[in-house]
Order: C-alpha cells, then structure tokens, then sequence
C-alpha cells in the first residue's frame, strides 16, 4: 500500500512546471514507500528532504539542467550514475523526465542511503 506524500511537499510539487511536477511527484512517492516510515520528510533548506534521525539523507531541487536528486552520502554508494556533488560526500543525478527515473535504481541507492550515512 502506498503511503500519502507529506501534504507540504505534494504543495510544495504542485508549484513546479508540469514536468518537474512529474518527476518531483514520482521521486517522492517512491522516496516515502521505501524508506522506513518513521523517516523525517519536510522542506529542508527550501526543497523536499528526508531525514533519519535528523540527518539529511536525499533531497531534490531544481537546477539548470533538470531537476535533481541528491543524496548527502552519495559518495559513499559507489554507483556509477551518481555523480559527485560538493567538496563532501554528497553524489546527485539529474531528471529530465519522469521516464527518465529508474525506480530499481532509486530504490537501491535509497537502501544505501539508510545503511550509509555521514553525520553532518
């Protein structure tokens, strides 16, 4: 069964274009079914983010090139389609269709994401 977005960041979705809103709507979705349930989701820093425990693990934003996805320990993953972000840990992909988004893909790195985490 999947579980409701967090009103805030379906409000916060519903203000994009309707591409974005595509790919934001769907990153989400698959974001709050996968993680634990008891994960932290709120706008972070003016976008959509997770947190466990209260640190950051994946968020998304807009950027130039397409909406992206990243994850504060990205690095650490060692997943080719990742690519580094930052002088820290963190690795991002770009979107620019919600085709574009490998839910198998998502999911493990989202997986990772709670096994691997940096304390920032």
């Amino acid at each position: 069964m999947d579980t409701p977005i967090n009103p805030i960041i379906a409000t916060h979705n519903q203000t994009r274009t309707p591409n974005d809103r595509a790919i934001a709507d769907r990153l989400a979705t698959v974001i709050t079914n996968t993680l634990p349930a008891d994960t932290e989701n709120k706008i972070f820093y003016a976008n959509p983010a997770w947190l466990i425990n209260g640190n950051p693990i994946v968020t998304y934003s807009r950027k130039k090139a397409g909406l992206c996805l990243m994850f504060w320990s990205g690095q650490s993953f060692e997943e080719p389609n990742l690519k580094p972000e930052g002088k820290f840990k963190a690795a991002e992909i770009i979107y620019t269709s919600a085709d574009d988004i490998n839910e198998e893909d998502l999911v493990r790195w989202l997986h990772k994401s709670v096994e691997t985490q940096w304390d920032y």
